[in-house]
């Protein structure tokens, strides 16, 4: 019987959708280790492990998840049941062996992750090609082949058009016009109208295009232009803003059953 409590996971990235992956692992039992940069950019941080790094802790859905110092501590953690969040742009060295490495930055190309950094590899989206920088690549597009593992391949390229919720794409997110200093007078879970001012970058005001419900905001501070900063849920219903979305759950269940596969070593 394969002991799932006796298997590191390793997951770079702790956003909303990398989170649907850290609670799928961690809900059946898996020890789970988050790195995340110094200072996330995640937008949807009341779903997001990421949320640890800046406010010490986050409970998702009855899993929760703290931050962390060191590699000793993160493996203390993730032994008690807790999700362990490191700040680590890197993978670091692990006091125990890693069975499995999820890239989950979703940067839409290849960075640092290789295939050899852990027995079994995961990529999330376009970028990789399993086989070559990892074993196996979870589809990130919305549509009929949301969530499925790829075994040989990429996944669907980047269209650079956010997915439609609730008939809104492109227009529901809010991206950074200029570089410059962030703040918000808006806070997630907010109804907002079209129009309405969110906040401003310096001196140049970031407004809602649609209206709906402020479903995610990215931490106030510096900002390049081009960042995604902001999203707004045309459904109107602020109870999913404490929700992991159906695609992270999507994806979440594809890295499940890529890992149980390979574990099981079943066939693909």
């Amino acid at each position: 019987m394969i002991k799932f409590s006796e298997r590191l996971v390793v997951v770079r990235g702790g956003g909303d959708l990398g989170s649907g992956v850290i609670w799928k692992m961690r809900r059946v039992g898996f020890p789970v280790v988050v790195l995340e940069l110094e200072r996330p950019l995640t937008v949807r941080r009341t779903v997001a492990y990421s949320s640890a790094i800046d406010d010490g802790s986050i409970h998702i859905d009855g899993i929760k998840g703290i931050r962390v110092t060191s590699t000793d501590e993160s493996i203390e953690t993730a032994q008690r049941g807790v999700v362990a969040v490191l700040a680590s742009p890197e993978v670091p060295v692990f006091p125990v062996e890693v069975s499995v490495l999820v890239d989950a930055r979703l940067a839409k190309r290849v960075l640092d992750t290789t295939i050899d950094q852990a027995p079994f590899v995961v990529g999330l989206g376009p970028g990789f090609t399993a086989g070559r920088d990892c074993h196996a690549v979870i589809e990130t597009m919305r549509g009929h082949r949301l969530g499925r593992v790829i075994w040989e391949g990429s996944a669907a390229p980047d269209t650079g058009v956010p997915g439609e919720i609730g008939g809104a794409s492109v227009e529901r997110v809010l991206r950074a016009s200029v570089d410059g200093i962030l703040r918000w007078d808006a806070s997630i879970g907010d109804l907002v109208e079209h129009g309405l001012r969110l906040g401003v970058i310096g001196d140049t005001p970031v407004t809602a295009k649609i209206g709906g419900t402020v479903r995610g905001l990215i931490r106030p501070g510096f900002v390049t232009a081009g960042l995604k900063i902001g999203d707004v849920d045309p459904r109107f219903d602020p109870s999913a803003i404490h929700q992991i979305s159906d695609k992270a759950l999507s994806i979440g269940g594809g890295v499940l059953e890529a890992v149980l596969v390979r574990l099981g070593d079943q066939p693909r």
